[in-house]
């Protein structure tokens, strides 16, 4: 199989970073596509009455400080395509639960391979949070590298 659009989860850290390297020089030995996508993880703020504790405009403020965070590291996984001479797209989501957003990403845009890292959660941190790399594995559509 010859994979022609890669799906790019990343979320600016170091290993996100090794993850979207490895797709670009993978994209440009094949000649393939990267879709690059940033998902911001949503949380109701009415959760035990802490709402009514914050002050809309901060909850605003926190919001767009987010989009602004998740545009830079979009804009610089783009660049970083640009100079490898990789076509790319990017997308930034919201979703409380980033598996489901990554893989309905990769199911909308028609990508055959999802080249994400693994942040490596062990012990109790690991149970108790659980991984969405193992999740994506778990429901992709298709393949998953896995960078660690």
């Amino acid at each position: 199989m010859t994979y022609r659009r890669l799906l790019v989860p990343t979320d600016g850290s170091e290993l996100s970073d090794r993850a979207v390297q490895q797709a670009l020089d993978l994209a440009a030995a094949l000649g393939a596509e990267v879709r690059f996508l940033h998902v911001q993880i949503s949380f109701p703020i009415s959760l035990v009455g802490v709402g009514e504790l914050v002050e809309p405009s901060t909850i605003d403020a926190l919001v767009a400080a987010a989009r602004q965070q998740g545009d830079r590291i979009l804009q610089g996984a783009l660049a970083q395509a640009a100079e490898a001479g990789v076509q790319a797209e990017a997308a930034l989501q919201s979703n409380p639960m980033p598996h489901r957003a990554i893989v309905e990403e990769a199911r909308g845009h028609g990508c055959d391979l999802i080249v994400m890292a693994s942040h490596g959660r062990q012990g109790l941190e690991g149970l108790l949070i659980g991984s969405e790399t193992q999740r994506v594995l778990t429901h992709s559509p298709c393949p998953v590298l896995v960078v660690r």
